[in-house]
């Protein structure tokens, strides 16, 4: 008998080992809410994923610390495709994912929104600001302004603060996040009056080639560089200004925000760009010196703004599940309509590192306001 019994407590122990328990938590993830992320940790957009990351890891922890609701993060790479993201996706449906923060940039975004709305699964972009991403879904959301709202604002900032007396655009025409972005400024850049004396574009396979485009704005006289763009292109753009000795200043968006840490890029040649961004890593308030300590310690670099959506996207749902009474035990679909209801309604308001009182209307954008940063002395500092 004695020996029948030490024969099945050998195997219960080997059947342990392989379902994977542990002294102490026999089932890690066990009572935690699943929420899946996706977007570029490799390839040339790869500043901005790892951001997301780091920061939503970051958050997941703090959250976690407190009690209460507990959350378990599963990020998956696209590499900025959109193809790579929709598979990323259906990885994510397999693991269990219960919400989605995610992904990234705009293109997969738009394309993984088409399959979360049609599962039923709640979305929550931290930085996909494209209104394709939004449009026509009923429970999927942005934490970034939208593409329109940059152009707008990018336009009112130079009018406002006289920037710019003769300005060349550079735009992405093959990529919904740059066109709806300079679509919006050209057409309020004429109600402003301001002097767009050249429009230049390019396509995905010529991201890194900008010498026709710069030739042009600098016969043009352009003294402003308007580049509604991510930065794996403009690094090369300003690298390739430089060497031809054309002297101008530029204005950037969300998109630019990672400059600095380009690899291989002199962040010299960015000194004095605006960019308009709902986060400054330099500003003084409670919430933002904590999230740069945190970040400064565990990954030894300033977070920018994709970083501080991100971070602001897991507490705003963290929030929003406090408030709606969601539990690790509820479905996907149960998760998303409590949370659609929350964010669609216009009752739940958040405030976080990236905007303070922020609400979201049925088409599932963001009510904040953008601020102006200015690069000085290799910093991200408030424009004056």
């Amino acid at each position: 008998m004695k020996k029948f019994l030490a024969a099945v407590l050998a195997f219960a122990m080997v059947v342990c080992l392989f379902a994977g328990c542990s002294s102490g938590n026999s089932n890690e993830g066990a009572g935690r809410i699943k929420i899946g992320s996706i977007g570029p940790i490799t390839g040339g957009a790869a500043i901005y994923g790892n951001a997301v990351k780091n920061a939503m890891e970051i958050a997941v922890e703090e959250v976690n610390a407190k009690g209460g609701i507990q959350f378990e993060l599963n990020f998956q790479d696209d590499a900025h495709d959109a193809e790579t993201s929709v598979n990323a996706y259906g990885i994510l449906m397999d693991w269990g994912m219960q919400m989605l923060l995610g992904p990234v940039t705009s293109t997969p975004a738009a394309a993984v929104a088409a399959e979360a709305e049609a599962d039923g699964v709640f979305m929550l972009t931290p930085s996909a600001s494209s209104i394709k991403v939004i449009e026509g879904n009923t429970h999927v959301f942005q934490m970034c302004f939208s593409d329109p709202n940059q152009g707008l604002a990018s336009a009112d900032y130079m009018a406002d603060n006289g920037i710019g007396k003769a300005i060349a655009v550079i735009y992405k025409s093959d990529d919904p996040y740059s066109v709806g972005i300079y679509e919006k400024f050209s057409g309020e850049a004429a109600v402003k009056g301001l002097n767009i004396v050249y429009t230049g574009s390019f396509e995905e396979a010529n991201k890194t080639e900008f010498s026709s485009q710069l030739t042009a704005a600098k016969q043009a006289n352009a003294d402003l560089l308007f580049l509604p763009i991510y930065c794996e292109s403009i690094a090369p753009l300003m690298t390739q200004a430089a060497s031809m000795g054309y002297d101008v200043d530029y204005f950037g968006v969300d998109g630019m925000d990672g400059i600095l840490e380009v690899e291989g890029f002199d962040p010299s040649l960015a000194e004095g760009a605006y960019l308009l961004t709902p986060f400054s890593a330099d500003a003084q308030d409670e919430k933002t010196v904590n999230f740069v300590k945190a970040y400064k310690e565990k990954y030894n670099e300033v977070p920018n703004q994709f970083a501080a959506d991100a971070y602001d996207c897991v507490y705003a749902v963290y929030e929003a599940c406090n408030n709606a009474g969601i539990t690790a035990d509820m479905s996907a679909q149960d998760v998303c309509a409590a949370l659609a209801d929350q964010f669609a309604s216009g009752k739940f308001v958040f405030s976080g590192i990236t905007g303070n009182n922020m609400t979201w209307d049925s088409t599932g954008a963001v009510s904040k306001s953008p601020m102006a940063v200015v690069i000085k002395d290799g910093k991200y500092v408030l424009a004056g």
